[in-house]
């Protein structure tokens, strides 16, 4: 057959271009759900195997002489030696050869194979187990002590192996021996389950006391409380009351401070409650309480509950119940002594339970804990725990003296060089009231005034002596308070309005007089305010405009023109006086903004619409006519505006366009088109 150059040779005729063949795409899994029945390789295999036809099977071999056995037997040990020899690490393969070897009663030879099988890997224990077995199974005492006894000795943390010793030895009968193997065991110091296999050893053939000193060895071995709380309960089993409660004495002792505590004095206490020792109980709670942290002592609290309502009194069980809060409080102030609030939340607890020894002693340990830092911000929590304190002491305790001692020693450690609280001196100097000590009274007051002035305490300083009607006291209580704050117009101002309630008018008008002319003011305008309506009231009507006068001289505020012109129209003088003088203030403040603050445009406005207001107000006596030619236009503009991203906007805003500015804004207007004119006829004449 002919071949083409670039054909398949076998096709002859065919190009490589035509025999091209486009293979198909493999196919993927639509539907990738698990099948409802699955079928795994095991099965598989199995329903293969058992499906085989006969005369496929294997045949099944007879052996007939001993020549036959002899070859069976040669052959399997040359296919175990083979394996062996390919993986000799497999120690199944070991197990399997010497189990066969077993299988053949040729125990010398099994037992070569397990050694051999130890050499390989002496560390796998169950190698040990089954070698021991085989030798237990065909009744080799001796070859399975001794298999045993090397076992333990090479490989003595494997407790399966001691247990199996043991096991072997007692049912033996060899008791002795038996307890000789757990003696040497325990000389590894295994774990408790070790412990207590020897002590259940001991106690199946009564031998209480060895028993009891391997408890002894054991909780020193393993010092965890639940040792110790197995051999109490040993002791209790065996009556032996005395000897339980010094166990669990010594356990308290020793593991006072575990971790697992908590368990130990629950375990003790319920022992001497089952011993009908309620008191020793108690004692027992109440230990437990005071030395286990307040967070693992759930469990504790809980039982210490329910054994007070069993057998305390009414008092025990309220104790008992406040007992948790006050445990969590422990612990809060504990871990940070300077958080007042979780001291506030102790003492309202405390206070509850209304024991006064106990309330005075965290007052005590709640003051004590000052606030480092020499700074107000740190001690406004801190000073109401002495607040609260002081209350305590005279309203519920009602130790007055014990009281006036709590308000000294908090005024004493407060640094008022930095900073004081007037409410402490306040509280005591009301105190000092309340028990008719006057002079106690003013003596706090002098000593805050002296040490930490505040406006609080001049306040209620001159408040208290106003009430007792020491006017002389007010008075210098009033010229210290403006010795003290020159600029404070409220102190001012109270203190005219003492003198004009005295009438004393001329004292009044002067202490007006010289505040007005102090050169720092906090809040001029109700200084002025007030000393105006002191004259107002006075009926002093010159006085107040030579004060209205005075006060523009200082500023020329809107709202000084609006109520100028308001106490123009309503003086008590005749009516058509009071208009004219009102459109004269009126007018002259609107001179003032057009002339002086033209940029004020809203102001202006807004003081035309007063104006015009105040026409309507007087009826027919009003003349809207000399304000609404006045009046300007609102007009809407808008006006570029630059935002936080650089990007140009625009906003919109009232503008006021008054009359004379209209005008104005005419005449420009047509001076330019003069102007445009003038410039196009010369430019003709060029032409």
């Amino acid at each position: 057959m002919a071949s083409n150059k670039d054909g398949d040779p076998s096709l002859g005729y065919l190009t490589r271009k035509d025999t091209e063949v486009k293979l198909p795409r493999p196919t993927r899994v639509k539907n990738k759900t698990p099948a409802p029945i699955q079928i795994t390789a095991e099965q598989i295999l199995r329903e293969a195997r058992e499906r085989q036809e006969a005369d496929i099977r294997p045949p099944k071999q007879k052996i007939t002489d001993s020549t036959e056995l002899g070859d069976y037997r040669l052959r399997k040990r040359k296919e175990f030696e083979d394996l062996i020899r390919r993986v000799r690490w497999n120690i199944s393969v070991w197990i399997k050869y010497a189990q066969w070897e077993e299988s053949q009663k040729d125990f010398n030879r099994a037992r070569s194979v397990w050694e051999r099988a130890l050499e390989v890997d002496y560390r796998n224990h169950t190698l040990w187990l089954k070698y021991a077995e085989v030798e237990m199974k065909n009744k080799f005492i001796n070859h399975a002590r001794n298999v045993w006894d090397r076992a333990v000795t090479l490989l003595p943390r494997v407790d399966q192996l001691w247990y199996k010793y043991i096991h072997m030895e007692e049912m033996l009968g060899n008791i002795a021996g038996a307890r000789q193997i757990f003696e040497r065991w325990m000389g590894w110091m295994p774990d408790q389950q070790g412990w207590l296999s020897y002590i259940k050893f001991e106690l199946r053939y009564n031998e209480v006391e060895r028993a009891r000193g391997i408890f002894e060895r054991f909780v020193q071995c393993h010092p965890k409380v639940s040792a110790w709380i197995r051999y109490a309960k040993f002791e209790m089993k065996n009556g032996e009351v005395a000897r339980a409660r010094n166990v669990y004495e010594k356990a308290v002792q020793k593991l006072a401070d575990d971790e697992e505590a908590e368990m130990l004095f629950v375990a003790f206490a319920e022992f001497e409650e089952r011993c009908k020792e309620t008191e020793r109980a108690r004692c027992i709670y109440k230990f437990a309480l005071d030395h286990i942290p307040k967070g693992r002592a759930e469990d504790l609290y809980r039982k210490f509950v329910a054994f007070e309502k069993q057998y305390g009194d009414k008092e025990g069980i309220e104790d008992a119940i406040v007992g948790k809060r006050r445990f969590q409080y422990e612990d809060e102030v504990r871990k940070n002594p300077l958080n007042y609030d979780a001291w506030f939340d102790y003492i309202r607890l405390e206070e509850s339970v209304t024991n006064k020894v106990r309330i005075r002693e965290v007052y005590e340990r709640a003051i004590a804990n000052v606030p480092p830092a020499q700074e107000k911000r740190y001690w406004q929590r801190y000073i109401y725990l002495w607040i609260n304190y002081a209350l305590y002491e005279e309203l519920d305790a009602e130790d007055i003296e014990q009281t006036r001692e709590v308000y000294r020693e908090c005024l004493n450690l407060i640094p008022h060089e930095k900073f004081s609280f007037a409410k402490i001196w306040l509280l005591a100097a009301q105190f000092e009231i309340r028990q008719l000590n006057l002079n106690g009274a003013r003596q706090v007051l002098g000593n805050a005034i002296g040490k930490a002035p505040k406006d609080k305490i001049f306040k209620k300083y001159i408040e208290i002596e106003l009430q007792l009607g020491n006017i002389d006291r007010c008075r210098k209580l009033y010229e210290k308070y403006l010795e003290w704050s020159p600029e404070n117009c409220y102190a001012w101002s109270k203190y005219a309005e003492l003198e004009r309630s005295l009438s004393e008018t001329e004292r009044a008008r002067s202490i007006f007089e010289l505040a007005i002319a102090q050169p720092a003011l906090d809040m001029p305008e109700l200084l002025w305010k007030a000393y105006i309506d002191f004259e107002i009231s006075e009926g002093e009507y010159d006085r107040t405009r030579e004060l209205y006068e005075r006060l523009l001289d200082r500023t020329k505020h809107l709202k000084v023109w609006i109520s100028y012109a308001k106490f123009e129209a309503s003086a008590m003088e005749e009516q058509n006086l009071c208009i004219q003088n009102a459109r004269r203030v009126f007018e002259k403040a609107l001179n003032y903004f057009r002339m002086s603050a033209p940029e004020l445009k809203e102001e202006r406005a807004m003081l035309l619409d007063e104006w015009l207001d105040m026409e309507k107000s007087f009826g027919q006596l009003g003349d809207v006519s000399l304000v609404e030619p006045k009046l300007p236009k609102k007009l809407k503009k808008r006006k570029q505006i630059a935002s936080e991203d650089g990007l140009a906007g625009y906003e919109e805003y009232i503008d006021y366009v008054f009359p004379e500015e209209a005008h104005a804004h005419n005449l420009k207007i047509l001076e330019k088109a003069r102007e445009w004119k003038r410039q196009r006829l010369a430019s003709g004449a060029d032409d």
